[in-house]
């Protein structure tokens, strides 16, 4: 098991809630093409981790329930804490409304909107209202590995990292992480130049669907974990040879130029100290039995 500083981080209480889903009018697709689509926010009924990214008549959605501290005040403030110290595999649990007492488990974060996506199981989605609160036990932030300094770990949960097959080669001082898929460098896109990495995302650009396909990239799913090559995410994306990222995919495709699907980091390493192991079913789904996997 990997060693962790888990036992002195401090767990509180972050809330928010539910957020209606976006309309900001016509979208230029990179083709020239004007598109009037679901995006981000909503309480989407049909779309869950274990989904394709791919395929459906949105931009940028985000499965289960998107969520916020903030309308008005979306990088200041609450909200900053919100999408900061909420880690991907903490619970939730609905504190008002025909659902209360219902838990869930934060599945992503995604920047620019600062919303955080929870699962929750199709009845709590039925009562789920737009009026009602979400509090989530936030813990994770802060999280290192005692063996592996060089590794930064950003907004995972301790419970998810220790279910993530992580292979330790002490020998090589190396860690292998299951991943369904490598995105080469040239293919990131949407988040660079922020400096937020700690609790945005970054997009997988797919505009050149014929590569997305020689990659394998078209199959996908919400809620995948990949490793994002020569790309470090210590203080903002930013490319550098030898680094590897990796992070769960958080919303879906985008028609717009420079987007695609999201990833939400969760580690990073400069020198070699991270090695992706592919493995098909490295999904957070799958993990932790939610989404398309949960056993009801």
């Amino acid at each position: 098991m990997l060693k962790t500083n888990e036992s002195s981080l401090i767990m509180n209480a972050v809330q928010g809630s539910p957020i209606y889903p976006g309309a900001s009018g016509w979208r230029v697709s990179h083709d020239g093409k004007g598109l009037m689509l679901p995006g981000v926010g909503g309480i989407n009924y049909n779309l869950k981790v274990g989904d394709s990214a791919f395929g459906w008549v949105a931009d940028h959605a985000e499965p289960a329930v998107s969520s916020t501290a903030s309308l008005e005040k979306r990088e200041q403030g609450v909200n900053l804490s919100y999408n900061y110290f909420a880690c991907i595999g903490n619970e939730a649990r609905i504190i008002s409304g025909e659902a209360k007492g219902a838990k869930g488990i934060v599945t992503g974060t995604h920047g620019g909107c600062e919303h955080v996506m929870i699962d929750f199981s199709e009845e709590v989605l039925d009562l789920l209202s737009y009026e009602d609160r979400i509090q989530i036990r936030a813990f994770g932030q802060g999280l290192a590995l005692s063996d592996y300094p060089e590794v930064l770990i950003w907004s995972l949960a301790p419970s998810l990292l220790h279910k993530m097959g992580i292979e330790e080669d002490p020998g090589e001082k190396l860690l292998r992480v299951p991943v369904v898929a490598t995105v080469p460098a040239e293919l990131l896109g949407s988040g660079l130049g922020r400096t937020d990495g700690y609790k945005a995302d970054i997009d997988i650009q797919t505009s050149d669907q014929a590569y997305i396909r020689q990659l394998g990239l078209d199959k996908l799913k919400l809620g995948d974990f990949v490793a994002l090559m020569d790309y470090k995410s210590y203080y903002g994306w930013s490319f550098q040879k030898g680094a590897v990222t990796i992070g769960i995919v958080c919303h879906t495709d985008s028609y717009t130029a420079g987007h695609g699907p999201g990833v939400t980091t969760l580690l990073t390493s400069t020198q070699g100290e991270i090695q992706p192991l592919i493995y098909p079913n490295a999904n957070i789904g799958q993990y932790l039995k939610i989404g398309r996997y949960r056993v009801e």
